[in-house]
């Protein structure tokens, strides 16, 4: 049978990981490293040359941030930015410009939330504590919207309220992946292979390794399912994990702008969803977290080689290079770049994107056995916020894959109960936009202003 959470499972002889995003290429760090699998042979499989450009994972910036309602998560992230600020976020790859997190008025709970596990974590030592960039407290509350004007110092700002929390910030994310990348060839554990999986092997209820599309196959002691938003492909997750699409939109701006915006406090609207991250290299993202889009595509059911299933899954610029965001993602992007840095309201996006999570219905990720099926591990679940544990989530998945799953995130990231099979759509109070909507009902009403 297979081996339950914090049971001893037997050390495998060889780890197949799928997925070279953050916790497949983390998972593969840690194992290389880690003394129970000093013998265990390693090969990571993705379908792309690295890096993937359609992975969540490969973007000009994500956040960095421990400001979360949940105190665990909170905890995690602090953490992880230790090493952000030590050698994960060297020549560049991390930015401590601040974070500043606000809410409309009436929808705040998540932020208020965010704001005393962030206090609790400077009085506790385990985020940098005292004075934080250019003098300022780590942490300021901002009562008013003048307030939040004026911290952003860009001529508009977001929300009704909210704290600056200057020990925030955000990374280079393909360079960080491409950081973390080269840590994992320099130990020389990991065989690394370009090949896309068709289908999971099966044995009786042990899961064998992998058929590839090109029919060839790999077999392992050990298979972790880390393939991200394509997850539902490999593996049922029907009610427990979906793919969402999120709308990132690009604009170049001068140099003038570049050096007046490139130290602002990354924003973040907890009730729209809309995010501005500050601008490198002229470029400027706005982008939105949000309950997002669904793609329901109709696949083989991956244990029921006679049936098929509808699931939500990827549809990227790989498929369709001319691929345009949604003219209502758009519209929402459009609006708020208007509202946060006024002078480039009317500037025309010079290049969107449809990013893709792969949502649960709390937000928690899905690190953990499969319970039916032995020799069968899922580090997946991302749900938009997985990014900035890259330091540390691996650590984590061996630990859990070792049956030592961290007591705070036990129940957190075990496998669920299942719930609807018609969609996932996080509810975890920090997603804006609204539930339900499907891409190609979007796309037919247009997908440029």
């Amino acid at each position: 049978m297979p081996n339950p959470d914090n049971s001893t499972p037997p050390i495998p002889s060889s780890v197949l990981i799928l997925g070279s995003g953050v916790f497949g290429l983390s998972t593969a760090l840690s194992l290389s490293t880690h003394p129970s699998f000093t013998h265990s042979t390693i090969t990571l499989v993705d379908r792309s040359a690295f890096p993937a450009p359609d992975s969540a994972s490969i973007d000009t910036s994500r956040i960095i941030r421990a400001d979360y309602a949940d105190p665990a998560y909170s905890a995690l992230a602090a953490k992880a930015s230790k090493h952000w600020r030590g050698e994960w976020g060297a020549d560049g790859r991390y930015d401590e410009v601040g974070l500043c997190l606000v809410a409309d008025s009436g929808k705040a709970e998540y932020v208020k939330k965010s704001l005393q596990n962030v206090q609790g974590l400077v009085k506790s030592g385990a985020r940098q504590a005292g004075q934080g960039r250019a003098g300022k407290d780590s942490v300021q509350v901002l009562d008013t919207r003048e307030e939040i004007e004026r911290v952003m110092n860009t001529g508009g700002g977001s929300g009704e309220s909210g704290y600056v929390n200057w020990a925030s910030g955000w990374a280079d994310a393909e360079a960080a992946m491409r950081y973390c990348r080269r840590k994992v060839e320099e130990l020389g554990r990991v065989n690394f292979r370009k090949a896309e999986a068709k289908s999971l092997l099966y044995s009786g209820n042990k899961v064998i390794g992998v058929e590839l599309v090109d029919g060839g196959r790999i077999l392992a002691d050990l298979t972790v399912v880390a393939t991200g938003a394509w997850s539902g492909k490999l593996v049922d997750l029907r009610g427990i994990a979906s793919a969402t699409g999120q709308v990132l939109a690009y604009l170049d701006i001068t140099q003038e702008e570049q050096d007046r915006l490139g130290k602002i406090p990354v924003l973040l609207n907890m009730s729209t969803g809309i995010f501005v991250i500050p601008p490198r290299d002229r470029v400027l993202k706005v982008a939105r977290h949000a309950y997002g889009y669904s793609n329901p595509t109709r696949v083989p059911h991956p244990e029921k080689h006679s049936e098929s299933m509808v699931v939500s899954l990827p549809r990227t610029k790989v498929d369709e290079p001319d691929q345009w965001i949604p003219r209502e993602g758009e519209l929402a992007c459009r609006k708020a770049l208007r509202e946060m840095i006024p002078s480039l309201g009317d500037r025309p996006f010079s290049y969107t994107r449809i990013c893709w999570y792969t949502d649960t219905p709390t937000g928690d990720w899905l690190i953990t056995h499969h319970p039916c099926y032995e020799g069968l591990f899922l580090a997946t679940g991302g749900s938009g916020h997985g990014f900035k544990f890259l330091p540390v989530i691996g650590d984590k998945i061996v630990d859990c894959i070792l049956g030592k799953t961290p007591e705070e995130f036990r129940d957190k990231w075990s496998w669920p109960e299942k719930g609807k099979e018609d969609g996932v759509w996080t509810d975890d109070g920090s997603r804006g936009g609204k539930k339900g909507s499907v891409l190609d009902e979007e796309m037919r009403k247009g997908s440029r202003l």
